[in-house]
């Protein structure tokens, strides 16, 4: 930054404000932090509502998988025939509200380097703060995933991301291929194919589908897997990936009509379609890539907090590069429950911090 008088000194940053975020301002408050005198809560979106406010239309709030309440206040009564990205915007908003968390948006973080004094300096686009302690909880919805396969350049149709679906009708008529196992992908086939021309659903690994409820034992497995990645330092996976797909009506229905038929992985791309390894082709309009998201953790790279593995090493929510960087809503606490649990340990580790650790002016 050029003008260091721009500069405020603040306890704790909180970068990002979905369930994560506002989970960790909400426990801030609780302990006693000032909002906008011991902490600020930074967020680039438009408004309150996380990667939610962005969801596609049709993916309405009875379809949303395991969406717990945050911390105080409960999310009761909402119409299941609503969008999911009006009924959680407008319960953020809110929340935001009720709690007076001060979150500042359109704030864009640039960078998170060493400061002065032992503080980590936050350069942003409205000017930046100094900082005894960060709470990073970008979650991932910015950084979309798109693998690179041989002809991708030549395709004559459309691509698009899971980021970028506009809803089913979108696709009338056309012959479309979607790419990935997860629950984006199984969710995309089942809209698109009543109004599609062709649906293909190809994928890495054949898909495991779960029988039985999602107990809270399954879960703790899950989480656990996932937990052991971070602490060695390599990228998080999905938790889903871990569990399985849920093997509803809707799905069942899906493997029935022959609309889940799950092929392997192409070989290439070609002007016209997609190609295996055996000459096999499939003619194509539009190739739909719901291949997940990676952490938005960029901002965070003059601090060298990644290990060689890619990821950064945490435990619990603690970098343990850094001990003033807290990832919440990374790996293992990614779960909008998850992210509940994460926010209240990380302030809890920041108070010892700042306690034990008193830091100049």
């Amino acid at each position: 930054m050029n003008n260091i008088e721009a500069v405020e000194a603040v306890d704790v940053v909180v970068i990002g404000a979905g369930q994560a975020g506002l989970s960790s301002a909400y426990h801030l408050r609780r302990t006693g932090f000032e909002p906008g005198r011991d902490f600020v809560a930074l967020d680039h979106s438009p408004g309150p509502g996380g990667a939610w406010q962005f969801r596609w239309p049709s993916l309405t709030y009875g379809k949303v998988h395991g969406m717990h309440s945050l911390p105080g206040m409960e999310l009761t009564d909402a119409d299941p025939g609503r969008p999911s990205s009006e009924v959680i915007a407008e319960y953020f908003d809110t929340y935001e509200r009720t709690f007076d968390l001060r979150v500042r948006r359109p704030v864009d973080v640039r960078d998170v380097r060493e400061g002065s004094d032992g503080r980590l300096l936050v350069e942003t686009s409205a000017g930046a703060w100094a900082t005894r302690a960060l709470i990073n909880a970008t979650g991932t919805w910015d950084r979309p995933f798109v693998p690179r396969y041989p002809g991708q350049e030549t395709f004559r149709g459309r691509q698009l991301h899971t980021a970028q679906y506009p809803g089913p009708r979108a696709f009338a008529g056309q012959r479309v291929v979607v790419v990935g196992g997860g629950a984006s992908g199984t969710q995309h086939l089942l809209e698109i194919a009543p109004y599609a021309a062709a649906t293909t659903w190809v994928t890495r690994r054949p898909p495991v589908f779960r029988e039985g409820p999602f107990t809270e034992d399954v879960g703790r497995a899950a989480v656990a897997l996932v937990e052991e990645r971070v602490r060695q330092g390599l990228p998080p996976k999905s938790v889903v990936s871990v569990t399985g797909l849920p093997l509803n009506d809707a799905v069942r229905q899906g493997l029935s009509d022959g609309v889940l038929d799950r092929r392997p992985m192409f070989e290439r791309i070609t002007p016209e379609g997609v190609e295996w390894s055996d000459g096999q082709r499939v003619e194509a309009d539009v190739i739909l890539w719901a291949t997940g998201f990676r952490a938005v953790i960029d901002h965070l790279a003059p601090l060298h907090l990644r290990e060689p593995g890619g990821g950064i090493r945490v435990e619990g929510t603690r970098a343990v590069a850094d001990p003033r960087v807290h990832l919440v809503g990374y790996g293992p606490s990614a779960s909008t429950i998850g992210a509940n649990r994460a926010g209240r340990a990380a302030v809890r580790d920041i108070r010892r911090l700042l306690a034990e650790e008193p830091v100049a002016a």
